[in-house]
C-alpha cells in the first residue's frame, strides 16, 4: 500500500534513514490519510534518540525532550519527531512515572490508545500495522490496543477520546473497549477540566453529536457533566414534547451546524428544566423560568469546565433568550434585537428552529411560521439599517458634553433614552433631531 506523504515529512524521514535510523510517519496522520482526509499534523517516530535527532537537523526545538520529542523546523513548517519509547507505570491517570526509549517500533506502537491510531508508514517499508488497525478502520470500529483497562488506566481521558472518535468518524466502539469504559468512567474525575473541555467540544462539533448519549450510557457524563444525566432522566409530559429533556436536546443538536457556540447553546438550552419542572393537576409538566435559570447554570458549568469568557458569554445569551417570543411588529423586533444583542442574530433563528424541530409535532408548523416571520421582519430592519445600538446613534457622549452635560453615568442614561426613542421611530436618528430631543427632555 502506497500513501502520499507531504514533501517535508518525507524529507525528515529520509534524512533520519540516511543517518542510519528507522523513521516513520505515525498515528492520526496515517489514520486520516487512509480515510482520504487531509491530516492537520504529521507526527514522526524514529529509533534515533533526541540528541541524535538534533544532530541530524540544523533547526530544532526541545518541546518535550524528557519524553523523547524534538520539534524539527523545516521551512515554515514544524514536525514533532519522537523517539520510540515504552511508558513506565502511570500514577496519575495521565503521565508515566518514567519513559524508557526502545529500538522497537512495535513496542512503541503498543503504548498507543486505539488500533486505528497505532499504524506507521514510510516509503521504504510501507504500512506497518501490528494491531489490525486497517481492518478496524475499514470496519468502522474503535478498539483499544491490547487490554482496554490498561490503556484507560494509563490515561483516563482515552475513554472520552474513544467516544469522540466514534462521533467524528461515525464508528462503533468495540465490545470490550465499551465495557472497560463503563467500568472505569469514574477515573475521569482525575482528569483536568481543560482536557475534558477539549474532548467535549470536539465531540459536539462532530457529525454525530448525538454520541452525547454514549457519554451518558457509559457513565462518563455522571462524572464530567452530571447535569446532563438529570436532563436525560427528566420527562416532559406536555403536548409540546415527545422526549425527555435530554433526548430532546440530542435531537436539537442534530439541527444546528457544527459550530462550537451553537452546539454548546443547544446542549445547555434546557439545562435548567429538571430544576424548574412542576406538574399541574392534569399531570402536565411546566418549566417556567428555565431560560433564565439555565443562563445561570450554564455560566457555572462553563466556568467549571474552564471555557473562555467570550464563549461563556455567547452561549449563555442563547440559553437565556432561546424561548423569548416578541410580538411580530417592526417596533417589537427592534427592541428585542437591541435588548438581546445584534451579534446573536441570525444565530438566534437557528437555535429557535432547532428547538422546535426537536419537539413534538403539536403546533410545529405555526411555531416555525412564527420564526420565519420574525426573521423576515428582522432582515427588513437590517436592510434599512435601522439603529439598534448605542453605537449606531448619530450622537455620542462627546456631543452631550459639548451641549453642557457633565461627564458621568447620566450621559449613559441620556443616550439610552435617545436610543429608545429611535427604536420607537427610526427616522429620529438624525444628529440635529437627537440633540433637540436631548435639550427638550433631558438637559
Amino acid at each position: 500500500m502506497k500513501l502520499q506523504l507531504p514533501q517535508n515529512a518525507a524529507y525528515i524521514i529520509r534524512r533520519l534513514e540516511d543517518a542510519g535510523f528507522e523513521s516513520y510517519a505515525v498515528g492520526g496522520c496515517i489514520r486520516d490519510t487512509l480515510l482520504g482526509k487531509m491530516p492537520e499534523d504529521w507526527d514522526i517516530t524514529t529509533s534515533a534518540l533526541p540528541e541524535q535527532i538534533k544532530a541530524v537537523f540544523p533547526r530544532t526545538v526541545d518541546t518535550g525532550i524528557e519524553h523523547g520529542t524534538v520539534t524539527v523546523l523545516c521551512g515554515k513548517e514544524s514536525f514533532e519527531v519522537t523517539t520510540y519509547r515504552i511508558d513506565g507505570e502511570y500514577e496519575d491517570a495521565r503521565h508515566p512515572k518514567e519513559v524508557v526509549f526502545t529500538a522497537s517500533l512495535t513496542e512503541d506502537l503498543k503504548r498507543r490508545d486505539f488500533t486505528i491510531n497505532a499504524m506507521a508508514y514510510n516509503e521504504k517499508t510501507g504500512l506497518v500495522d501490528c494491531f489490525s488497525g486497517l481492518s478496524d478502520l475499514n470496519s468502522g470500529i474503535i478498539r483499544c490496543v491490547g487490554e482496554a483497562e490498561k490503556r484507560f488506566d494509563e490515561d483516563a481521558l482515552r475513554m472520552m477520546r474513544a467516544v469522540r472518535f466514534a462521533a467524528q468518524l461515525g464508528f462503533i466502539i468495540e465490545e470490550n473497549t465499551y465495557a472497560a469504559i463503563k467500568n472505569m468512567a469514574g477515573n475521569l474525575a482525575k482528569v483536568s477540566a481543560e482536557r475534558i473541555q477539549t474532548e467535549l467540544v470536539k465531540l459536539l462539533q462532530s457529525k454525530h453529536a448525538e454520541h452525547m448519549r454514549t457519554l451518558y450510557e457509559t457513565g462518563i457524563t455522571a462524572v464530567v457533566l452530571p447535569e446532563f444525566d438529570r436532563m436525560m432522566e427528566t420527562p416532559q409530559n406536555n403536548p409540546h414534547h415527545c422526549y425527555t429533556v435530554g433526548e430532546h436536546t440530542l435531537h436539537a443538536l442534530e439541527e444546528v451546524p457544527e459550530d462550537k457556540v451553537l452546539r454548546l447553546a443547544m446542549l445547555f438550552h434546557d439545562v435548567a428544566k429538571p430544576a424548574c419542572r412542576t406538574t399541574d393537576r392534569r399531570g402536565v409538566d411546566h418549566f417556567r423560568g428555565h431560560p433564565q435559570q439555565g443562563e445561570k447554570m450554564t455560566s457555572q458549568i462553563l466556568r467549571r469546565l474552564k471555557f473562555d469568557n467570550d464563549t461563556r458569554k455567547k452561549v449563555c445569551a442563547y440559553v437565556k433568550w432561546h424561548d423569548y417570543k416578541p410580538w411580530l411588529s417592526e417596533r417589537n423586533i427592534r427592541f428585542a434585537a437591541s435588548r438581546i444583542g445584534t451579534e446573536y442574530y441570525p444565530g438566534m433563528f437557528v437555535v429557535k428552529r432547532a428547538d422546535i424541530k426537536a419537539q413534538s409535532k403539536f403546533e410545529r408548523e405555526q411555531k416555525l411560521a412564527y420564526v420565519d416571520e420574525y426573521e423576515k421582519i428582522y432582515r427588513g430592519i437590517m436592510e434599512r439599517q435601522d439603529c439598534l445600538t448605542l453605537k449606531g446613534l448619530k450622537v455620542n457622549g462627546s456631543d452631550l458634553i459639548a451641549e453642557g452635560m457633565r461627564p458621568g453615568k447620566e450621559i449613559g442614561e441620556a443616550l439610552q433614552y435617545l436610543l429608545e426613542q429611535v427604536l420607537e421611530q427610526p427616522e429620529l436618528n438624525d444628529r440635529d433631531t437627537l440633540l433637540s430631543l436631548f435639550r427638550k427632555h433631558i438637559f
